[in-house]
């Protein structure tokens, strides 16, 4: 192995950190790996909000469902998926104004996403840690007015960011033989590789040292996805002037 695969290897979510401050000129280094991602034709399709007024991460905590982390961590930061920017140069280019095509929507969300990858894992090849919140899609209309959204940018998810103070366990994936399917999609073997790893999440549940319980991959997946719907997304979306087309 080397380094940057120990790195991916060992990713795990952050909430508890030290008071130590992250340093301005490495905050800046870690945004740079984030912009060193690949990029849907080079677009650059996404702005990142570093939130620093702690009256505007105790409203952003207690959107995104009462997650303290928020308001503890030495930085938080909005990534957004930022077509405004790109808007500008079509106007000035003569190309016209976006319309609010789905293709340019999965562009921009896969930029953000790859860059924040990037920011995060670049973070924890240096000893930080961090963890991504969705939560703030719980109430992206009040969030985009705290921060002054233009419309054709929409918040995607939070980050924060610091020096780890717990230790976490590192949970089991599932197996790459779950994930990788030969030639076409092999539907015939998705319920026996769901039975296994659901015997492997079961033990790992019920032997961690903190939030010990009897679950599965299977219950906890059924219940995360069930249970956040934010049927509020798309028309706050084509509000924004994504996903019209």
């Amino acid at each position: 192995m080397n380094p940057l695969i120990d790195t991916l290897l060992n990713h795990r979510s952050v909430r508890q950190f030290t008071e130590q401050a992250i340093a301005p000129e490495l905050l800046n280094t870690l945004l740079q790996c984030g912009q060193a991602a690949a990029s849907s034709s080079f677009i650059q399709a996404y702005s990142v909000i570093r939130v620093t007024n702690a009256e505007h991460r105790a409203r952003i905590a207690a959107l995104a469902g009462g997650q303290v982390w928020i308001e503890q961590s030495p930085e938080f930061l909005v990534f957004c998926a930022d077509l405004y920017r790109i808007n500008q140069c079509c106007m000035a280019q003569g190309e016209g104004v976006l319309q609010g095509h789905t293709e340019h929507f999965i562009a921009a969300t896969v930029d953000v996403a790859l860059m924040a990858q990037n920011v995060l894992s670049a973070a924890e090849s240096l000893g930080l840690g961090g963890v991504f919140i969705g939560g703030i899609r719980n109430d992206p209309e009040t969030l985009s007015e705290l921060l002054d959204l233009p419309d054709l940018v929409y918040p995607v998810f939070g980050m924060c960011l610091g020096y780890p103070n717990q230790e976490t366990s590192l949970k089991p994936r599932l197996p790459v033989t779950s994930i990788l399917h030969e030639g076409k999609y092999q539907t015939d073997l998705i319920q026996e590789n769901i039975q296994q790893y659901d015997a492997k999440m079961q033990s790992y549940y019920q032997a961690r040292t903190r939030n010990a319980r009897t679950s599965t991959w299977s219950a906890q997946t059924a219940k995360a996805i069930q249970g956040k719907l934010r049927q509020h997304m798309l028309s706050f979306l084509q509000k924004r002037g994504f996903l019209r087309q």
